[in-house]
C-alpha cells in the first residue's frame, strides 16, 4: 500500500449524479483509541467542539441518512441527533464490525464509511467514490491519498452484508484482505496532500486542530 496501485480513478473523472438519499453515511467510531490513552477520539474535543462534530458537519451534505457507529458512551453520541449503532458481534472486532453493523441497520442501496477522527477528507468524496464504483463496475470504491489506500473511506453496495458477515464470523478481521476479495475501484485523493490527517496522539491532535481552524478560516466552508 506505500506507493499509488495500478487503475487509480481520478475522482474528478466522469462525475455521475449522486443519489444523496440512496447513499447511508456512517461515523466509525467504535475503536478502543488504545494510542490515544483508551480517550474516546469521536468526543476529542477540537476547536472546542466534539471530533464526531466536526466528522457530521463535513459528511452530512454528502449523504442522505446519517448513523454513527459506537460501543463506549452511546449517550453522548446519540446527543448528536443521529442513531447510534453499536457492532452487532464480538468485542472491539474493528472497522469492519462497524461496517457490517451498519450495512445491517441501513435501508439504503450504499454505505459510505469514514472514521471519526479525520475531519478534513473532501467535500467531494461521495460524489468521487461513488463515480467510481459504476464506472468501474465495482463492489466497493475506497480512497486513496497518493501513498498508501485509505480502507475507513470506502462505499459499499448494501448487497455485501452477508458476505462481510460470514468473514467475520470465520475469523476474519483484516480490512485489506476482505476488499482484496471483491472488485475494488481505487480513487485517488492525492490533491490536496494531507486530506485523510488523522489523530492517534496528543501531538496529532494539536497539529489537526491548527489545520482545521486554517481550513475553515480560508474556505468558510465544511471538510
Amino acid at each position: 500500500m506505500s506507493t499509488p496501485p495500478p487503475e487509480c480513478t481520478d475522482p474528478e473523472t466522469s462525475p455521475l449524479d449522486l443519489p444523496r438519499q440512496d447513499i447511508t453515511g456512517v461515523i466509525l467510531a467504535g475503536g478502543r483509541s488504545q494510542r490515544m490513552g483508551g480517550e474516546d477520539k469521536g468526543l476529542v474535543r477540537i476547536d472546542g467542539q466534539p471530533m464526531v462534530d466536526h466528522i457530521i458537519r463535513a459528511l452530512s451534505p454528502q449523504v442522505g441518512p446519517l448513523l454513527i457507529n459506537a460501543n463506549r458512551n452511546l449517550d453522548d453520541y446519540r446527543r448528536f441527533g443521529y442513531p447510534v449503532i453499536p457492532d452487532i458481534m464480538g468485542d472491539f472486532y474493528g472497522p469492519l464490525a462497524g461496517m457490517a453493523s451498519a450495512l445491517q441497520a441501513t435501508e439504503t442501496d450504499y454505505l459510505l464509511c469514514v472514521p471519526c477522527d479525520s475531519p478534513l477528507f473532501p467535500a467531494n468524496l461521495a460524489q468521487a467514490l461513488y463515480s467510481a464504483l459504476h464506472t468501474r463496475q465495482a463492489e466497493i470504491s475506497v480512497a486513496h491519498d497518493g501513498v498508501r489506500m485509505q480502507p475507513v473511506f470506502a462505499l459499499l453496495r448494501r448487497n455485501l452484508l452477508a458476505d462481510l458477515l460470514t468473514y467475520l464470523k470465520a475469523g476474519g478481521r483484516k480490512i485489506d484482505t476482505w476488499y482484496a476479495q471483491h472488485r475494488l475501484a481505487i480513487v485517488d485523493f492525492s490533491d490536496p496532500a494531507g486530506t485523510f490527517f488523522n489523530i492517534n496522539t496528543q501531538q496529532e491532535r494539536r497539529m489537526l486542530e491548527q489545520r482545521l481552524v486554517k481550513s475553515n478560516g480560508s474556505s468558510g466552508g465544511e471538510g
